[in-house]
């Protein structure tokens, strides 16, 4: 389902009163919320609405699990980190306790820290790394203007993957390493929430949503929850292109 909104300001508001929501179901029917942020800068701007009144109290954020869905290979204080990011807007501002947030080790070996990413991850539904993927109550994801998500990019390896549920990704177009969920994990999720703002995503999503299928060159395409809702929170910017 598509949302769009004039400002950025208004996405954020909207999204983050969905986010409510679908954690106050999530401990309603299960007795905790399970979710999986995202990086990248649109983010911040619902994590800060979600962490000031009056949404911050209105969801016990205490029964809630908390992991990320892709990091750069660096450390949890760097400027670039999307822990870092999301501790700053919303993890501390909540007071969450550190184990409750389980974030990916960028600063370690990016094939270790993935697969203890999964094992991690296997820990907290209580099922082995070789079963099925579990179905986390919500993924948050964002898109860049190349079309990627999480650290899904163009033309990468990881975008083949049919069994794992984190890898370590080569992106050779930012001579870097990222860590990353993958399809399976996230196909998997209950419910999965893209967050796009601003003009220079117009043309991409409009290639994601309206364009012929081409996931390696616009990965974002590949988004289609199984069983669960995918939602798109748009503003007016990035929706420009849409027909």
């Amino acid at each position: 389902m598509l949302h769009t909104f004039s400002t950025a300001d208004e996405l954020y508001a909207h999204a983050a009163e969905a986010v409510v929501a679908a954690g106050n179901a999530a401990l309603a029917q299960r007795g905790r919320f399970v979710i999986a942020l995202a990086g990248g800068s649109t983010p911040r701007g619902l994590y800060r609405c979600l962490s000031a009144p009056p949404l911050a109290a209105r969801l016990d954020w205490s029964r809630a699990e908390i992991f990320f869905g892709d990091e750069r290979t660096v450390g949890p204080d760097d400027p670039d980190s999307n822990y870092r990011m999301a501790r700053e807007a919303l993890l501390d501002p909540l007071g969450l306790s550190p184990a409750k947030v389980h974030r990916m080790l960028g600063e370690r070996d990016p094939l270790t820290a993935a697969t203890e990413y999964e094992q991690q991850v296997a820990a907290c539904f209580d099922i082995a790394t070789t079963d099925e993927p579990p179905e986390f109550d919500l993924i948050l994801l964002g898109m860049g203007d190349d079309g990627h998500t999480a650290s899904l990019f163009p033309h990468t390896q990881a975008l083949a993957e049919r069994s794992r549920w984190v890898v370590a990704n080569e992106v050779p177009q930012h001579a870097t390493t990222r860590i990353t969920m993958t399809y399976p994990l996230i196909n998997n999720a209950r419910q999965v929430m893209f967050l796009v703002a601003g003009a220079s995503k117009a043309q991409a999503l409009a290639s994601v949503l309206r364009g012929p299928p081409n996931l390696a060159e616009f990965p974002s395409q590949g988004i289609s929850p199984s069983g669960g809702q995918l939602d798109w929170f748009l503003d007016s910017a990035a929706a420009s292109q849409l027909s």
